[in-house]
This record gives C-alpha cells, structure tokens and sequence, in this order.
C-alpha cells in the first residue's frame, strides 16, 4: 500500500493508482505483444526471484520512485517474441531490451496521469537484471503496490513504489 503523503500529493486514491496501471498495462500489452493479458489483483511484492527477468525505469522530479515489471524467463522470451515478430528460441539476446522497453512505456504512460503543472516527472533510462536466483528490493516495500497480471501462459507483476519529494 502506498502511503497517504504520496496520495496526496498526487491527489489520488490507491483505487484511481490501481486503475490506471491496469489501464496502461492492458493497453501496452494490447499494442505491443499482442493482448490477452488480465488484471488479477494486489499481490505482496515480491523480493526474491528465479530464473526471472525484472525491468524497471526511475521516476525523478515532481515525485520520485520506480515502476517494475517481472516475469519469468520463459514468460520474458514469449513477450519478446511477440513483439519483435521472432521465434521463442531466436530472440535470448533481445529479452533485456525487450522487457526494459516494457517498462519505459508503462512507466512513461503512468506517469503522465499526474504530471501536472510544476510537476515535472523524469523517467530514468530502464535497467533490467535477470538470473537464476537473485533479489532485488526497493526502498520501503509497505510504500510499494504490485499487482498480479495473467496471461496464458504465466503469470507476471508490475510493482510501482512511490515516494513524496
């Protein structure tokens, strides 16, 4: 849950949050890998990781944080596929710029529904870290929302942490 500072500096509720990155989700998935993505709800945010791709873009400026999107490996060489038109079994070395490309357009898209004015928001360039077994926290995980998307295949989560600048 996000905390109540950040709320209301963005003068919104979890809700609208929670709406709107469904929105973008679906709506990016829809364009760019082909649909067929669901929203399945909140979910704990997840710390540890196997055998997963996570891609994640900084927010800076107006308010500062992060958006994330984390999926398994197999699940990462099928949005990769998708996108680029190319087999499962052709596209390993264009996963990382696959998935980060993910992320900047969800975080971009997200961002824009509270940049106001002199609330200028900045997205970092995406980074994106991948491996057998690996961690990855941010900041404080209470201040983080991550929800639970579906696809045919396999499940994947975009987390969002915010902060109040």
């Amino acid at each position: 849950m996000l905390g109540e500072k950040i709320l209301a500096q963005l003068d919104s509720t979890e809700d609208q949050l929670i709406n709107h990155l469904n929105d973008d989700v679906v709506e990016i998935f829809t364009t760019m890998v082909g649909g067929g993505v669901t929203f399945s709800g909140k979910t704990d945010t997840m710390t540890q990781f196997k055998d997963s791709v996570s891609a994640m873009v900084g927010f800076a400026g107006g308010y500062n944080g992060m958006i994330s999107i984390n999926a398994s490996r197999e699940q990462s060489l099928r949005f990769t596929s998708q996108m680029l038109g190319m087999g499962v079994d052709e596209c390993e070395d264009e996963v990382s710029d696959a998935l980060g490309e993910l992320a900047n357009m969800i975080g971009g898209s997200f961002k824009h529904h509270f940049v106001k004015d002199g609330h200028e928001v900045r997205l970092s360039t995406p980074s994106v870290i991948y491996g057998q077994d690996y961690q990855m926290t941010v900041c404080s995980i209470p201040d983080t929302l991550t929800l639970l998307f579906e696809t045919a295949n396999d499940p994947f989560t975009v987390s969002l942490y915010l902060e109040v600048n």
